[in-house]
């Protein structure tokens, strides 16, 4: 197995959305704000080479949308999820599976495109089954007033249009192997719906793919929880759980959202679980 992070794109957020009842004087100390508020993220997703199988996690949110919209987001540096992919040896065709964490436009965006010519949006990975769960898409598809524009229907229909779908079934708590993936998942519901954290046997050591549980270092601390939750207090239990599972069990955290931060350590303190190494991905 080889793994290879994928950079699709950096974006920027308000920093008390992305943290809550947090005070600024406490989150600027790990995430700086610019003189708008707002706080470097990235959209780094997961290439997982495994035999025969390709599986990419997560997409990033695409280019698709109108510069109106990107407005909001202050996009920057040079990442592109295409090239990425060609950096990492390999072609859009080669994708065999995609699995998407949650349906948020920052993760599932860039999973399809508008064709220049025929002006359709199309799935981009043309040979891959792509991957969700029932109960998520049906939140998403569905979606409630809080979450409604993080969900956006041009990223979806054509996803399941194209006949590509797929859906895997939540099966006991915490981690299942599920062999359509060759992985493990968990399911947590306070961010969303069904947000499905991957986990991988690499190297002997276990890794997980910490998506919008643990955004970013700052977020570690259990109360540091993003204003775009919609159940913080069942992420707080989440968090709590996965965190001290995650110190017991030496897990490697991939950080989807850290700018600078690609997979880490933990540890415990006096004061709770936290960082103890970044940057791993070069002694894996």
């Amino acid at each position: 197995m080889k793994i290879h992070p994928i950079e699709a794109g950096n974006f920027k957020l308000d920093g008390g959305a992305m943290f809550g009842v947090v005070p600024k004087v406490l989150w600027q100390r790990t995430n700086p704000s610019d003189s708008d508020n707002l706080i470097e993220i990235s959209s780094r997703c997961l290439l997982v080479e495994n035999g025969n199988r390709l599986t990419l996690i997560d997409t990033g949110m695409g280019d698709k949308q109108s510069e109106k919209f990107f407005s909001f987001y202050k996009r920057w540096g040079d990442y592109n999820l295409i090239s990425s992919i060609k950096s990492a040896g390999f072609s859009i065709d080669d994708i065999t599976d995609v699995l998407l964490t949650h349906l948020h436009f920052d993760h599932c965006g860039g999973a399809s495109f508008v064709d220049s010519h025929s002006g359709k949006t199309e799935v981009l990975f043309k040979n891959a089954n792509y991957w969700s769960n029932q109960k998520h898409w049906d939140w998403a598809t569905e979606p409630n007033q809080r979450e409604k524009a993080s969900f956006l229907q041009e990223n979806l229909n054509p996803i399941k249009e194209s006949g590509q779908l797929n859906f895997i079934t939540e099966k006991k708590e915490g981690f299942n192997f599920y062999e359509e993936l060759g992985f493990e998942i968990l399911f947590v519901n306070g961010h969303t719906e069904k947000q499905m954290i991957p986990k991988i046997d690499y190297k002997n050591q276990e890794l997980v793919f910490a998506a919008d549980l643990i955004p970013t270092v700052g977020h570690i601390p259990i109360p540091y929880l993003m204003g775009y939750d919609v159940r913080p207090m069942v992420t707080m239990k989440e968090k709590k759980l996965f965190l001290e599972a995650a110190v017991k069990n030496n897990w490697l955290l991939f950080m989807e959202h850290d700018p600078h931060n690609e997979i880490i350590s933990l540890k415990n303190t006096e004061k709770g679980v936290r960082l103890n190494n970044s940057n791993l991905f070069k002694e894996l």
